[in-house]
């Protein structure tokens, strides 16, 4: 049993920051790190126990002040996050700056961008991980994967990062107009009203990362285009990141007619699920042909998410998991 304590750099972390609002971050370390007995007061944090644990406690604790150092804030997902992988490495770090270092370099990997109202947009699990690194390295990216994996957030992430950054001049968006088992009936309005039912979820993710007014007059300029995929043929989309989201609800005609609308600096993202197919019976997912015939091509990648990257309510997990079985069964 040792005792040690930390003194947090106030040039870099205010001590209020670091621990939250109301002490919200010292109770989740005070949790996560049961067997440790922690007295905090201001900016110096006394941790008494096992030698490891105190260990893995610098760990976050030093990558906690690196992370509200640059951010100045921090999320309860990204706390968890630290925490998480400070059990994955128990062995101690003696030195202080590669300790942050090492700390800030997985951070900054995870982070994509700084969304609306500073919120942080993270990839959350190794396969959207995974997205963001395949993403770099090819132009065609296929995710594919289950309800609640991130498929579609993590896209628009990607792209909105890349208009930020001035990689392209323009986002479009395109989802199949399918109901999912349900008939609508007639929609009224323009193109733009018939079709925004079913771009809801790109919106959602929009709304997470661009501020209302920007979005707004991104929408209006075109800088973010709503493109339905049967008004796509004769065009060539170039400079510009494109989703193609619910692709399995495209059918092999329309999926091919999508991808060879690809012009010079695009990046074409096409997310679907093949266990929610709601074509007619009669009609082959273009999404399930072209993962048997695509996926050889160079500059071509797929991704896919399993259950283990929902990121949704934790029964997601369990209700997907449940289907999957009875399906297994029938």
């Amino acid at each position: 049993m040792i005792k040690k304590e930390f003194i947090i750099d106030t040039e870099k972390a205010d001590a209020s920051a670091m621990w939250g609002p109301l002490n919200k971050n010292l109770k989740v370390l005070q949790k996560a790190f049961g067997k440790l007995k922690l007295l905090a007061r201001g900016q110096i944090v006394m941790a008494t126990g096992e030698a490891d644990e105190i260990d893995r406690f610098e760990t976050v604790i030093r990558g906690l002040e690196t992370f509200i150092s640059k951010y100045g804030i921090i999320s309860d997902a990204q706390l968890a996050g630290l925490i998480e992988r400070s059990q994955v490495s128990i062995q101690p770090i003696r030195k202080e700056e590669s300790t942050e270092a090492d700390t800030e370099e997985r951070v900054e990997s995870e982070v994509i961008l700084h969304g609306n109202g500073g919120k942080i947009i993270r990839a959350k699990t190794p396969n959207q991980r995974q997205m963001v690194k395949s993403l770099a390295h090819n132009d065609i990216m296929f995710a594919i994967g289950p309800a609640g994996t991130g498929k579609t957030y993590t896209a628009v992430a990607l792209a909105v990062k890349a208009l930020k950054n001035k990689e392209i001049k323009r986002i479009i968006l395109a989802r199949p107009a399918v109901e999912a088992g349900e008939n609508l009936g007639f929609l009224p309005g323009d193109l733009k009203e018939k079709i925004d039912p079913y771009l809801r979820p790109l919106y959602d993710a929009l709304d997470d990362m661009i501020a209302s007014e920007k979005l707004k007059a991104f929408i209006e300029n075109r800088t973010i285009e709503i493109a339905p995929m049967a008004f796509m043929r004769g065009r060539t989309l170039d400079h510009a990141y494109v989703i193609l989201d619910e692709a399995q609800n495209a059918t092999d005609l329309q999926l091919k007619m999508f991808l060879t609308r690809m012009g010079p600096n695009a990046k074409f993202i096409i997310t679907g699920d093949l266990t929610q197919i709601d074509l007619p019976k009669r009609s082959m997912s273009g999404l399930l042909k072209a993962v048997n015939i695509l996926e050889n091509i160079a500059g071509i990648t797929f991704t896919y998410l399993t259950f283990e990257d929902v990121v949704r309510h934790r029964l997601v997990k369990d209700i997907i998991n449940a289907y999957d079985k009875s399906a297994a069964n029938q």
